[in-house]
C-alpha cells in the first residue's frame, strides 16, 4: 500500500493537521456511540497507519478528549472551541482514525461499506429522500 498525505482542520480552523501514513479502511459508522459522538445518522471514518502518522499544525492544546466511562476503546477528541470531532489515535491498532468530516483534501480511498448497520437509527440513511444542491426550494408549508 502507497503512502499517501491528507490535511484537515476544525469548523473554527484553529486545530489543523495533516496524516501521512496508509489508508487502511474507509467506514460509515452506525453505532450508538458514533452516532451520539457526532449528533448525526453515523460517523464517516477513516482509518490510517501508523498512529505516528499524525502531526498537529496548529492547536493541539485546544484539543480535547472524552472517554465513554464504560468503553473499553471509545473514546473521541474534539476542538474545545468550535467541538467539531478531531483524529484520534487508537494505539490497538496503531492507527488514527480521521472524522471523514474534517478532511480539508479529498480522502485517498472511497468508503467501502456501513458498520454497525443493525444498530442505526431508523430515520437514518433514507435512500428514496429528495436531493437539493442547497437549500430546497420554499414552499408554502413552510411559512
Amino acid at each position: 500500500m502507497s503512502q499517501t498525505t491528507v490535511t484537515g482542520s476544525c469548523l473554527c480552523g484553529s486545530v489543523q493537521y495533516e496524516v501521512s501514513g496508509n489508508s487502511e479502511r474507509f467506514y460509515h459508522c452506525h453505532c450508538q456511540r458514533c452516532r451520539k459522538a457526532t449528533g448525526t445518522g453515523h460517523a464517516s471514518n477513516l482509518l490510517m497507519t501508523p498512529q505516528t502518522s499524525i502531526t498537529w499544525l496548529e492547536g493541539e492544546a485546544l484539543l480535547a478528549r472524552y472517554k465513554v466511562p464504560e468503553a473499553e476503546r471509545f473514546y473521541n477528541c474534539f476542538c474545545q472551541r468550535c467541538g467539531a470531532p478531531m483524529p484520534r489515535v487508537v494505539p490497538e491498532l496503531d492507527a488514527v482514525l480521521i472524522p471523514a468530516g474534517s478532511l480539508d483534501s479529498l480522502p485517498p480511498i472511497s468508503p467501502q461499506g456501513r458498520i454497525f448497520w443493525d444498530s442505526r437509527a431508523e430515520w437514518s440513511c433514507s435512500d428514496d429522500l429528495p436531493v437539493f444542491s442547497e437549500y430546497p426550494p420554499e414552499s408554502t408549508s413552510d411559512k
